[in-house]
């Protein structure tokens, strides 16, 4: 099954996770910590210590411990069955399906219509793999080499291109020209220069790169980050 990679604005979405066990708190917290407008867990089992302190630092998570019931799909833009029974899986990828509901099944993800790939995350830089749910090994493997190669200052620098974005297009210049100091600074030792906090060096690459009405900006671009 080949799968249409997506990352999705979760902030005007309601969630469902059947199953708070491990997998579910997980689940639970990462659709939190992504911005969900709400999310809710529902088990049968008393919240474990982790789901309980997901509730508690998490404003928009909540617990009910119940059975799974169709009405708590009412509502629902993302569901999640994360429990230890593959027939209530089940009944909830089938209510979906009939809702028009996008469902993650955890024991069956062909039932379900996406699976969650690893990720590594370096600020808003966030890189995702998968293998199309054929080997969890593998996209482990491939998650790990990533996150030794992609070390913080990649984070660093892109919250400085989120910084220095909208006052180049402020400046109104040409598109090519906004893309060459981009790809400029993108692809110059700047990077370095921020895994080692070497305010000099980073202020140079950027005295060299940006067009001169943009120098007296560099002190903002760089605060916080060297």
């Amino acid at each position: 099954m080949r799968y249409y990679p997506l990352f999705i604005n979760l902030e005007r979405m309601h969630c469902l996770v059947v199953g708070g066990g491990g997998v579910g708190c997980r689940k639970a917290r990462s659709l939190a910590e992504a911005g969900a407008c709400s999310v809710l867990v529902v088990d049968t089992a008393k919240a474990s210590e982790d789901m309980e302190t997901v509730c508690t630092s998490c404003g928009n998570v909540c617990f009910a411990r119940r059975e799974f019931v169709v009405e708590d799909l009412d509502g629902i833009n993302l569901a999640f069955a994360c429990t230890s029974d593959s027939v209530v899986n089940g009944k909830i990828a089938q209510q979906c399906e009939r809702r028009g509901i996008l469902c993650n099944i955890a024991d069956q993800p062909d039932r379900g219509h996406f699976i969650v790939p690893g990720s590594v995350r370096r600020g808003d830089l966030c890189i995702a793999v998968s293998t199309a749910g054929k080997s969890p090994a593998m996209a482990r493997r491939v998650r790990a080499e990533i996150d030794g190669l992609i070390g913080d200052e990649y984070g660093l620098v892109l919250a400085l291109m989120g910084r220095l974005r909208p006052r180049m297009l402020d400046l109104g210049l040409e598109t090519r020209q906004n893309t060459d100091v981009f790809r400029s600074l993108v692809f110059s030792e700047l990077a370095d220069a921020l895994k080692v906090r070497d305010k000099t060096a980073a202020r140079g690459i950027l005295m060299d790169i940006l067009p001169d009405t943009l120098h007296n900006n560099i002190p903002e671009l760089l605060d916080g980050l060297v």
